[in-house]
């Protein structure tokens, strides 16, 4: 079956469209519109007029994109936004109608669950009894945890991402020391309720995660981590996205990412493996078992 997932979040609104049988997904298609609804969201507490007619045009094109792809089956959802935002209501409203299909808002619990099943079902590598899954988004951070045969059994959010940590105490050209450590003070601040189960085994998923793998590879450790970090402090954006392939904008809130992957990675104690996968491959899983049902 083919399906099409529209993805919109804090700092992007992302398409997925795929075939999706029993556990397999094909991805035939990818596409991004980097918005950064979570930045107004953190300053003003609400998405502006402007961008929400911009967050409008960029669902109607993407979803007619999925159509013209053959896509069967069309979710779009919102994450944080949709939780965070003062007029999320009208959000909702306004990319209902630009979708052509009910726009639904995901839970903290839901996210994590998605996120869980797609790096599940796209890890390259043999998965142990148990494990967790991590996902720092613009404005939030989830935690699940379970065995990779079933849904997870233990989830945790916060409303902390890479954008809203920027914007709260980091400068997006350039990161000062003091900057820094005000950003890993709010970080484990914000963790400190925050008691995993243990785990043998950790998955990283999302743009953060993603964008650390191109400057230290896949495997997120404290010293990768924190290599990672000392790259994004000491090298503009610009240079960060010219020399390792990152997103300039990416770039920009990359430092207040890995602040947030370094404090779940200290708290799950292993090595976070980033995953190709992640909320738009469990949204996918989802509607092909929603069919079936």
């Amino acid at each position: 079956m083919r399906i099409g997932v529209l993805d919109v979040g804090s700092n992007t609104i992302r398409l997925l469209v795929a075939d999706a049988e029993q556990d397999e997904i094909v991805a035939l298609d990818n596409a991004k519109v980097r918005l950064a609804l979570g930045e107004e969201i953190e300053r003003f507490g609400a998405v502006s007029d402007i961008h929400v007619a911009a967050a409008a045009k960029a669902v109607r094109r993407l979803c007619r994109a999925a159509r013209e792809r053959g896509a069967e089956s069309i979710d779009v959802f919102l994450t944080a936004p949709g939780r965070q935002s003062g007029n999320a209501d009208e959000l909702v409203a306004v990319l209902t109608r630009a979708a052509g299909v009910p726009v639904r808002v995901l839970s903290e619990e839901e996210e994590g669950r998605l996120a869980y099943a797609g790096a599940v079902a796209t890890a390259t590598f043999g998965l142990p009894e148990r494990i967790a899954v991590c996902d720092v988004g613009g404005a939030s951070t989830e935690i699940a945890v379970g065995s990779p045969g079933g849904d997870p059994e233990w989830i945790a959010s916060v409303a902390l991402g890479s954008v809203r940590l920027t914007a709260r105490v980091l400068d997006r050209d350039r990161v000062r020391r003091t900057d820094l450590a005000a950003a890993r003070r709010e970080a484990e601040s914000t963790f400190a309720n925050l008691e995993p189960p243990r785990v043998t085994a950790a998955l990283a998923v999302g743009g953060s995660a993603r964008a650390a793998r191109r400057l230290v590879g896949p495997k997120l450790g404290p010293g990768a981590l924190a290599e990672a970090l000392r790259l994004t402090a000491t090298k503009h954006p610009r240079t960060i996205a010219r020399r390792y392939g990152v997103d300039r904008e990416r770039a920009r809130i990359l430092p207040a990412g890995l602040v947030l992957l370094a404090e779940a990675q200290r708290r799950l104690g292993v090595p976070l493996h980033v995953c190709d996968g992640g909320i738009r491959e469990g949204a996918v899983l989802a509607s092909l078992e929603a069919v079936a049902a």
